[in-house]
């Protein structure tokens, strides 16, 4: 047994923690995909096969893909298959990198919070009402900001957002 890297949930959410509708993100935020392709370039990466499925280009170049799927049988070409968040983790150990980040979707993000030990959040600083995918609420006193970034705002959307590095107080 491998020990597990150091577990990242990135996510960005609204103001209510929305994450999503119809399958598709909320928002494009050209900054904010530069910087995720950046602190992912080089690990492995685990999703959800919901996520997979609406990536616009798979598998995410230069990142060990790991799909969630209680398919057996389902097919992710340039992906492994994990059929749960723990042998997701078995795989990416195996990989020998220092860390891997869980990039969704919201049932993914749901179990993970129990492991993670930091979250990358970026905080999109408005409301989605259209928005059917949302991330756990996390508990008060569990995590802290360790880092936050000044607000910037999207030239393209006119959406303002700020990063936001939380820890996990207890782990």
């Amino acid at each position: 047994m491998h020990s597990i890297p150091q577990t990242i949930i990135i996510v960005a959410t609204g103001r209510n923690r929305e994450i999503g509708a119809g399958g598709d993100l909320l928002w494009h935020l050209s900054g904010d995909l530069r910087r995720f392709k950046e602190l992912t370039m080089g690990y492995p990466v685990v999703m959800g096969r919901k996520t997979w499925e609406s990536l616009p280009k798979k598998p995410l170049t230069g990142r060990d893909n790991i799909v969630i799927s209680r398919n057996s049988n389902y097919n992710a070409p340039g992906a492994r298959l994990a059929s749960s968040l723990p042998e997701a983790f078995e795989i990416a150990a195996q990989t020998g990198a220092e860390k891997i980040f869980i990039i969704g979707g919201a049932s993914v993000y749901r179990e993970a919070v129990g492991y993670a030990d930091t979250i990358d959040l970026t905080f999109v600083d408005a409301d989605f009402p259209q928005a059917d995918t949302f991330f756990p609420e996390i508990l008060d006193g569990e995590w802290e900001i360790a880092e936050e970034s000044a607000p910037v705002t999207d030239p393209k959307s006119g959406l303002t957002y700020q990063h936001r590095t939380l820890r996990c107080v207890n782990r």
